[in-house]
C-alpha cells in the first residue's frame, strides 16, 4: 500500500496543539508515558501467546529498549510487544480513542498553572501525544504479532501525518523522537544523554515488570599482560523490575507507590491512600490498591473499564478487572496477583471462579474498612474522598446488601443541623433526644429544594434533626426501609408526623378533625384523581398544605427516576395535609360552610391548593398550562 497523508481528526488536532503548547513544568513525563505504553504492549503479547499457541511470536526475551543518539539528537523507545496493524495506527494514533475529549480540551485550556495542566493529560489516555512536547518530529514503526508487514507513521505535529508500509519492521513498536534543540531552558533535560535517561527511568519506571535496557559505554581495564584499556558497548538494565505489590509497605517509599499508581491509572494525581494486602491460606494472593485523590473524568462513563489489573503469578491477565470489585468501587486503582488461577482464564470463567469471588469479598471489605479508617483518623482526607467519590460509594447501599451496614457506617450525610460538615449516622444518633427512636430523613433533587420543603417546618420548629438526601441513589436505598443501630429510617414526607407532645394535644387534634371533617371529605372528593385522603397535620407551621405519601409508597422523585429509565410506574395518589392555623385553610373552611350546596365555585381554590402543595415540594405539575389559566382566572375574579 502506497504512502498516505492523513489529517488528524478535529478533536485530536486541537488536543495535540494544547499538549504541545501547554505550560508543562515537567516535560520528563513523556518518557514515563511511552515506557508505560511499551509495558502494556509486552503484557498483551505474553498473554496472547499463552492463549493462542499458533501465534508465531518470540516471547523469550520481552523488553523495552532506549536508544539515545546525542549526535543526531534522537531518542528511540522500542519494545518487542504486541505491535499494531495499519488500522490500529490510524484509529488509535490519528484519533483520540476515548470519550470526553471536549472536556479535556476545555480543562487544558482553562488550567491556570503548570501543576493543574500537568495533571490532565494522563486522564484521557493520550500519553503518546506527550512526545511532541520534546520532539520536532515523531516516527513510529510497528508490526503487529502474527502479521508479516509493518507500518510506518510519521508526523511533525502540524495537523497531518503520513502512513507507509514498513516491510522490514521488527516485531513490536519503535518510536523515534527527533528531539528539539538543547538550550539553557532544558539543560537538565537533554533526552539524548544516557545519564539523564537512566535517572528518569529509576525515578519514574523502576517498578516496570519488564527489563528496560540501554546500551552503555564502559571502559574495560587492561589485562595482566599489559594490554591497553578498551572501550566496549554493553547492555545495561535500568530498572529493578521489582513487583511493589509483593513487598510490605515498610519496604516501599511513598514516591514509589505514587509513581506505580500513575503508571497503572494513567492519572497524574497523588494517591489519597495506599492499601496493601497479602493473603495466605486456602487462596494466596497479593493486592495493592489505591484510593485516588482526584476523580477520573470518565467515572460516570458507561464504557469505562475496571480499575484493577489482574495478574497470575506475575503474568498479566487483564487491565479490566471488573470482577474483582463491584461497580460502586470503580474509582479504586491497583493490582491483584493470584497464585492459583489458570493463566488461560477467560472473562466468563472469572465471573464464575470461586477464588475470584472470595478475593472480591476480601477486597471489598478492605476498601470499605480503609474508608472508615480515614473517617475516624484523617477527617480532612476523608472529606476530600467524600467530595470526590461519596456519590459513587453510596451506590453500594443499593447494589451490595451484604455490606450495607458497613457502607452506611463509612458514609456521611447532610442534615438540618447548623454545620458546614455532613454528619455520620453515629453522631446523628448520639445527638438524638432520648425519646427519639428513629432516624428522620427527606429526599429531593437538591439540598436547597429539600430545605425549602414545607415537610420540614414542624420538625425544624421542634429542633428535630433531619437528614437531607439529595443524591439520586438516596431515593432507591431509602425505599427499602433500612435500619441503622436498631433505628428505622423514617421519611418526614411519608406517614403521619408524630410531633404531638402530650395527651392534651391529641384531644385538641381530635376536636379540630371534627371541625374540619366536612371540608376534608369534600376536598378528597374534588381531588380524587390525585389525592387518596385529606387530613389535618402538625407537620406544617408556615405553609397551608403539603402532600404526604403512605409509609411504604414511592416518593415522587423515585417515580420520576423509574420513568426516566423507561419503566412504567402507576401514578401514586398521596395524602393532602392541611395546616388548620393557616389563613387560607381557615378561610376556605368558612367559605365552604357559607356556600351551602353551591360549592362549585370553590373547586378552583381546591385545585390551586393542591397545585401549591406540589410546587412547594419542588414537584412538577401534570398540566402547567391549565394551572396558569386557573391561577389567572382566580386572580381576575378577586380583582372584580
Amino acid at each position: 500500500m502506497s504512502s498516505q497523508v492523513h489529517e488528524f481528526h478535529a478533536e485530536a488536532r486541537q488536543l495535540l496543539d494544547l499538549v504541545v503548547h501547554s505550560i508543562y513544568s515537567n516535560k520528563d513525563s513523556f518518557l514515563r508515558e511511552l515506557i508505560s505504553n511499551s509495558s502494556d504492549a509486552l503484557d498483551k503479547l505474553r498473554l496472547a501467546s499463552l492463549r493462542d499457541s499458533d501465534l508465531d511470536s518470540d516471547v523469550s526475551d520481552l523488553h523495552v529498549r532506549l536508544t539515545p543518539d546525542a549526535q543526531a539528537r534522537t531518542l528511540t523507545v522500542a519494545d518487542n510487544g504486541i505491535g499494531m496493524s495499519r488500522e490500529d495506527v490510524v484509529d488509535l494514533i490519528g484519533t483520540v480513542a476515548k470519550s470526553g475529549t471536549a472536556k479535556m480540551r476545555q480543562a487544558l485550556a482553562e488550567a491556570g498553572d503548570a501543576g493543574a495542566s500537568e495533571e490532565l493529560i494522563g486522564q484521557f489516555g493520550i500519553g503518546f501525544y506527550s512526545a511532541f512536547m520534546v520532539a520536532e518530529r515523531v516516527t513510529m514503526v510497528t508490526r503487529k504479532a502474527g502479521e508479516s508487514v509493518g507500518t510506518r507513521w510519521e508526523s511533525t505535529g502540524d495537523g497531518t501525518y503520513t502512513v507507509d508500509e514498513a516491510p522490514d519492521a521488527a516485531p513490536g513498536t519503535a518510536i523515534t523522537l527527533s528531539l528539539k534543540p538543547a538550550d539553557a531552558d532544558n539543560a537538565l533535560h537533554d533526552y539524548a544523554d544516557p545519564q539523564v535517561l537512566r535517572g528518569l527511568v529509576k525515578k519514574y519506571s523502576d517498578f516496570i515488570a519488564w527489563p528496560i535496557r540501554m546500551s552503555e559505554t564502559v571502559e574495560v581495564p587492561a589485562d595482566e599482560d599489559g594490554g591497553e584499556p578498551t572501550v566496549e558497548q554493553v547492555d545495561a538494565t535500568l530498572n529493578s523490575q521489582k513487583a511493589l505489590w509483593a513487598k510490605s509497605k515498610d519496604e516501599v517509599s511513598a514516591e514509589e507507590y505514587a509513581e506505580f499508581y500513575r503508571h497503572l491509572s494513567h492519572n497524574w494525581d497523588e494517591p489519597l491512600e495506599t492499601i496493601s494486602l497479602h493473603a495466605e491460606g486456602t487462596f494466596e494472593y497479593q493486592a495493592l490498591m489505591f484510593l485516588p485523590s482526584q476523580p477520573p473524568l470518565d467515572m460516570f462513563a458507561r464504557e469505562r473499564s475496571g480499575g484493577l489489573h489482574l495478574y497470575v503469578r506475575r503474568v498479566f491477565i487483564t487491565d479490566d478487572g471488573a470482577e474483582l470489585l463491584p461497580e460502586y468501587l470503580r474509582f479504586v486503582q491497583g493490582v491483584v496477583d493470584a497464585n492459583d488461577l489458570s493463566l488461560n482464564v477467560s472473562r466468563e470463567l472469572l465471573q464464575q471462579d470461586r477464588q475470584i469471588r472470595a478475593i472480591r469479598r476480601r477486597l471489598v471489605k478492605k476498601v470499605i474498612g480503609t474508608v472508615q479508617e480515614l473517617q475516624d483518623r484523617r477527617p480532612d482526607d476523608y472529606a476530600s474522598f467524600w467530595t470526590n467519590f461519596g456519590q459513587v460509594f453510596k451506590e453500594g447501599l443499593v447494589n451490595d446488601p451484604d455490606n450495607f451496614q458497613a457502607i452506611l457506617k463509612a458514609s456521611v450525610f447532610e442534615s438540618t443541623r447548623e454545620s458546614d460538615q455532613p454528619t455520620t449516622l453515629a453522631d446523628y444518633v448520639e445527638r438524638c433526644p432520648a425519646e427519639q427512636k428513629v432516624i428522620y430523613y427527606m429526599t429531593g433533587e437538591t439540598r436547597q429544594q429539600i430545605e425549602r420543603s414545607p415537610h420540614l417546618e414542624g420538625f425544624r420548629a421542634k429542633g428535630i434533626e433531619v437528614l437531607l438526601l439529595s443524591d439520586p441513589v438516596d431515593e432507591v436505598w431509602t425505599s427499602s426501609m433500612p435500619e441503622y443501630d436498631g433505628r428505622q429510617f423514617v421519611s418526614v414526607a411519608k406517614g403521619e408526623a408524630a410531633l404531638d407532645d402530650d395527651a392534651d394535644a391529641e384531644t385538641d387534634g381530635a376536636d379540630r378533625d371534627a371541625e374540619f371533617a366536612d371540608l376534608m371529605a369534600w376536598l378528597t372528593e374534588v381531588l380524587e384523581a390525585d389525592v387518596s385522603q385529606t387530613r389535618l397535620t402538625k407537620r406544617l407551621t408556615d405553609s397551608a398544605a403539603c402532600l404526604v405519601g403512605d409509609t411504604f409508597s414511592m416518593s415522587p422523585q423515585l417515580e420520576k427516576l423509574y420513568r426516566a429509565s423507561g419503566q412504567q410506574v402507576p401514578h401514586m395518589k398521596r395524602v393532602l395535609e392541611l395546616n388548620p392555623d393557616h389563613p387560607l385553610v381557615t378561610g376556605l373552611a368558612k367559605a365552604y360552610a357559607d356556600a351551602g350546596d353551591e360549592r362549585s365555585a370553590l373547586t378552583s381554590t381546591a385545585q390551586l391548593l393542591y397545585a401549591m402543595a406540589v410546587l412547594a415540594e419542588g414537584g412538577e405539575l401534570a398540566d402547567p398550562a391549565e394551572f396558569a389559566k386557573l391561577l389567572s382566572d382566580t386572580l381576575v375574579a378577586g380583582l372584580r
